[in-house]
């Protein structure tokens, strides 16, 4: 039999620039990464979940563009590999890239009265997410696409701290939560890139089902999902306390956090 990495599928060869540890059509036929395929629920349901909350909740409309933007990255990472299409991996990529724009719109207008809009940084994120998609569509290099997000999380990252450490300190927790998340699943990322021969050899050592816990893009999706869902929590948890709502964290089952917002009444 052919090594698990060299069987066919349904989506017949990848096209795509990038290629991840998870052997291919291992799992099943119609799904070229199984296991990192099936972990972007985690950026699609609860976001939904969280979007149609904010809605009901009346909060402003760029958070719920925030949620959405999360589930599109999930839905476009679903397909990228699931088919391991050049064309699908830009439907993952390229979403990071704006869906981390609005992070930061979100982020460095916590501290603005309601319904103001800073055209001035919406402009310059908007410009920056054309020329990034421009010049990645031109080079094609992966390498230029992770810097330019990594970009993004920076900043998105030294606006979180400075929230939970000068502004509203009582937030430290869900911050450091957030970024700790975050952090371990970009490890998780590494090691599945570096050490992907043993990893593999380790797999064909191993039954299927214990194998998947060594699927570590796949981890990087549960992590980072999670970490971008805390985050936007932070950031809403932050506006509303701004504008003198009364935020309160509610855990779904028991488990997952959403955050309820009943406004002030003197508003």
């Amino acid at each position: 039999m052919a090594p698990a990495g060299d069987r066919e599928g349904y989506w017949g060869r990848p096209t795509s620039t990038l290629e991840w540890c998870e052997e291919n059509y291992a799992v099943s036929y119609y799904i070229a990464e199984f296991w990192n395929t099936v972990s972007n629920l985690i950026f699609i349901l609860p976001p939904v979940y969280g979007a149609i909350q904010t809605y009901k909740d009346g909060l402003e409309k760029r958070y719920l563009a925030a949620y959405l933007c999360l589930t599109a990255v999930g839905l476009g990472s679903w397909c990228f590999h699931m088919t391991l299409k050049y064309e699908m991996q830009l439907l993952d990529e390229l979403p990071m890239i704006y869906s981390c724009c609005v992070f930061v719109y979100c982020l460095y207008e916590c501290f603005k009265y309601k319904n103001t809009v800073n055209y001035a940084l919406l402009f310059l994120l908007i410009t920056y997410s054309v020329v990034v998609s421009i010049v990645y569509l031109d080079l094609k290099e992966p390498v230029f696409h992770q810097i330019m997000y990594g970009t993004l999380v920076s900043i998105i990252v030294l606006r979180s701290v400075y929230i939970v450490l000068w502004v509203y300190p009582w937030l430290r927790g869900l911050g450091y939560t957030s970024l700790t998340v975050f952090l371990m699943g970009f490890f998780l990322w590494n090691v599945d890139n570096i050490f992907c021969d043993n990893l593999r050899g380790l797999r064909e050592k191993m039954p299927p089902v214990v194998g998947a816990v060594t699927q570590f893009h796949a981890w990087w999706h549960i992590l980072t999902g999670l970490g971008s869902y805390l985050h936007i929590l932070l950031s809403l948890y932050t506006r509303t306390l701004f504008l003198k709502h009364r935020p309160k964290v509610k855990f779904v089952f028991g488990i997952w956090p959403v955050l309820l917002v009943e406004p002030h009444r003197n508003l």
